[in-house]
């Protein structure tokens, strides 16, 4: 048994977790996270592992480090077991990096040079794994890759159309949300069929076909850029486009990834909002919010259609993620889409989130399933803490003895 904090960054929050990890058991005693870094006031929010609310408090949280430092003094307060180990959600590790693995200096270089695949989200990332060093220095980290779920791909869907020489340097389909995806696979356990599509919708959105429960395709690509729209991320665009606007415009590289990024998506598509929520408060008087809902809704069906083609059809659909968790009408607007691969849905079902949510006659099914993507890091850390912690004392020991 060990104790593991598991930690999820974003660019302006920190999710965490502490996990008692066994063999066959991973139970969640708190959780929360701290949100609006570095955005004057700070919301730092806790709940048990029954989801009941335990703290809320506002205060400046100017940086990572003060949430890591915050994240410290409340497991003290709260007398907590100390965690053994830290496991973190690394979106990326770049080429050479593709299992989870413990973090060492030759494993943070690689993960600094990573940081080019995933710039919005890898130079937070290594902050917080440093932060964390500092914070708990006799604590072995952990980094849990979403790309791993994804490393067996068959080359058909991994290899992009491009001259061997960039292939050769890495540049390939990743594909991420991998921890998410893990999740449900571990969720369905013996239900897992063999023909799953995952449509993990979020701000960040994936579209994933398993097979026999391994990845064979996703809509992300070489960078979480790439797929379906999302919040503010563009998702697929024809290249001619970027070409277009370096050469008309004169953006460089860094105004392109800016637009892609950060000014695209939902938000670029509207006007208005990043936030499906904001979207459908201003679509009754407003077309282009009206507009980005359906082309959100529309490429989200286009790939999981996609992925139909992949696996030669789907015996059961899920949807995950803060969006596909809890926007009823977003899954509706996707499955009226669908009705030519075999799914019907069930309203009522649909709304109230019941078990399946299509009717009896569906030939596809559909499930709304929970990502864990924290529990599935606090299984994967806690599995090479065990690996590592025998190598650790045969060290000490011959330390000892000489």
């Amino acid at each position: 048994m060990a104790y593991v904090l598991a930690l999820n960054s974003g660019s302006s929050s920190l999710k965490f977790g502490l996990y008692r990890v066994r063999s066959s058991e991973t139970e969640r005693l708190i959780a929360g996270e701290a949100e609006s870094i570095g955005e004057g006031v700070g919301d730092f929010h806790v709940e048990d592992n029954t989801g009941r609310p335990l703290l809320r408090e506002s205060s400046p949280l100017p940086s990572q480090e003060a949430a890591i430092a915050r994240i410290a003094q409340l497991l003290t307060q709260m007398q907590m077991p100390p965690p053994q180990t830290i496991g973190h959600r690394i979106v990326h590790g770049g080429p050479k990096l593709r299992q989870h693995c413990v973090i060492s200096a030759s494993v943070l270089a690689e993960l600094d040079a990573a940081a080019v695949f995933a710039p919005l989200h890898m130079p937070v990332a290594l902050s917080v794994i440093r932060y964390c060093d500092e914070h708990f220095p006799a604590l072995p980290q952990v980094a849990c890759f979403d790309t791993s779920f994804h490393a067996d791909m068959p080359d058909i869907a991994s290899v992009l159309p491009l001259p061997y020489a960039l292939r050769s340097e890495g540049i390939q389909r990743y594909g991420f949300h991998g921890l998410s995806c893990e999740s449900i696979v571990a969720q369905l356990s013996d239900a897992l069929p063999d023909r799953l599509v995952i449509a993990h919708l979020g701000n960040g959105a994936s579209v994933t076909a398993v097979l026999h429960g391994k990845s064979i395709d996703t809509s992300m690509g070489m960078t979480p850029t790439g797929g379906i729209i999302m919040g503010t991320r563009s998702g697929d665009l024809d290249p001619g486009i970027l070409v277009y606007l370096a050469r008309q415009k004169q953006l460089d590289a860094t105004m392109l990834e800016r637009l892609v990024d950060q000014r695209s998506g939902l938000l670029g598509i509207s006007g208005v909002s990043a936030d499906l929520r904001a979207l459908r408060e201003a679509a009754p008087s407003n077309a282009a919010a009206r507009l980005a809902i359906d082309m959100f809704c529309y490429s989200a069906a286009k790939q999981i259609a996609a992925m139909s083609a992949a696996l030669g059809g789907i015996d059961l659909l899920v949807f995950t993620g803060g969006i596909g968790e809890n926007d009823a009408a977003v899954r509706a607007h996707i499955c009226q889409r669908l009705s030519s691969i075999g799914v019907h849905l069930d309203e009522a079902r649909n709304f109230c989130v019941s078990d399946y949510i299509t009717e009896s006659t569906s030939s596809c099914r559909v499930r709304v399933l929970p990502s864990r993507e924290d529990a599935q890091i606090a299984r994967h850390a806690w599995a090479l803490y065990r690996r590592v912690q025998p190598i650790n004392a045969r060290a000490a020991l011959k330390k000892g003895l000489t």
